[in-house]
């Protein structure tokens, strides 16, 4: 690279001593000589170079008949010879690279025939030269201009892709965390909900010991949403920001479902737990999954069935975890109001790779069936 730029430099430096020694001569020859038309045709030619952008052949064209025009007039190097060579090598930037070639053979090849008729020597030759020069550097400095723009285009794809993953790490978050609130704290609202109710109509009734009762259970149950919202507020805690000094509960987990089974027999809901398989600790996720799978599932029983039992039935296989929340209630408006517990649901255990199927139970009530793969599928980009 380094030799091919010096031996371009080298031929620069020749070039512009030569014009310097012969192109004077030629500009003496005219001032000193009387001849209109090579003063009229030197004039139209550089007056043509204002449209050389809008009509480069065009302006071509006309500075290389005029050109021939005043070599038949006698000079060597006509005046109109860096007009010429402009515009080439314009054509030469705006141009394809096939095209450049042509359009430089051409005017290269009239420009050569035309010196050695009128002035046999290396005149020819030198014009010549020159011409390969203008059209070599136009087609150096299109290709650079087209690799400019390329690493620009590179660059703003990579960007936008990289904006592109962002956002959607973005919503892949959010949409994660909108399901902790539904699954957590809405378990756990739900719950007062039921225990209000039920303490409205006991203060009516005069019955303080179980109105007692319901107090304890709102209290608790609200006690348990505040600790639940506070660790998935925790999750949008800005990156760097300091720890809590508290330490954080633990992901809940199948570990804990004897604790979701009482708060559910807290609400008037009694839960029968049936375990098949061996049971063994699972990834992380899959125990997160099953928990709050199971949690939503006794939450709409709850709300919906209109029932007071429901079976929670886990089967523990080699290569997946199965899990079915069943009752007899009403399936009629079960996920009829609009809210996003069967699709919160849905979206968790396909994220894992597994099925969920819920339904009416053929012999009446309700049935959710889950089947959660224990390898986890890795997530692209983590």
């Amino acid at each position: 690279m380094a030799r091919e730029q010096l031996l371009l430099f080298s031929a620069i430096v020749a070039m512009v001593l030569f014009a310097v020694v012969t192109i004077p001569t030629d500009v003496r020859h005219a001032l000193s000589s009387d001849q209109p038309l090579s003063w009229t045709v030197t004039v139209v030619v550089y007056a043509a170079l204002v449209a050389h952008r809008r009509f480069p052949l065009g302006t071509l064209a006309v500075a290389t008949v005029g050109s021939v025009v005043l070599m038949a007039e006698g000079m060597a190097y006509p005046l109109t010879l860096p007009a010429v060579f402009y515009v080439l090598y314009w054509v030469a930037v705006g141009s394809t690279q096939l095209r450049a070639l042509a359009v430089g053979v051409t005017v290269k090849a009239a420009l050569l025939t035309v010196s050695l008729v009128t002035h046999p020597g290396i005149t020819g030759f030198v014009i010549l030269l020159w011409a390969a020069l203008a059209v070599t550097a136009g087609s150096a400095a299109r290709s650079h201009g087209a690799y400019v723009a390329e690493v620009v285009e590179r660059a703003r794809r990579a960007e936008q892709a990289k904006q592109s993953e962002a956002n959607r790490r973005v919503a892949d978050e959010r949409l994660r965390i909108a399901r902790e609130l539904h699954d957590a704290v809405g378990h756990h609202v739900a719950l007062i909900n039921v225990q209000a109710g039920a303490l409205a109509c006991l203060l009516d009734d005069g019955d303080l010991s179980p109105a007692r009762e319901s107090v304890a259970h709102i209290q608790r149950a609200s006690e348990e949403a505040l600790d639940e919202l506070r660790l998935t507020v925790g999750l949008l805690r800005a990156p760097g920001a300091p720890e809590p000094s508290e330490p954080t509960e633990p992901v809940p987990g199948l570990d804990r479902l004897g604790e979701l089974i009482c708060s559910f027999a807290g609400a008037g809901l009694l839960v029968t737990h049936e375990v098949t398989g061996q049971v063994r600790p699972l990834p992380e996720a899959v125990e997160l999954t099953a928990y709050r799978v199971i949690q939503e599932s006794l939450t709409n029983t709850r709300k919906h069935a209109g029932c007071d039992t429901a079976v929670v039935r886990l089967g523990y296989t080699p290569g997946a975890l199965s899990l079915a929340v069943e009752d007899e209630g009403k399936p009629a408006a079960r996920h009829a109001s609009g809210g996003y517990g069967l699709v919160g649901m849905r979206e968790r255990v396909t994220a894992l790779g597994g099925r969920l199927s819920a339904g009416p139970r053929p012999g009446g009530g309700y049935r959710v069936c889950a089947e959660l793969p224990l390898r986890v599928p890795r997530i692209e980009g983590s």
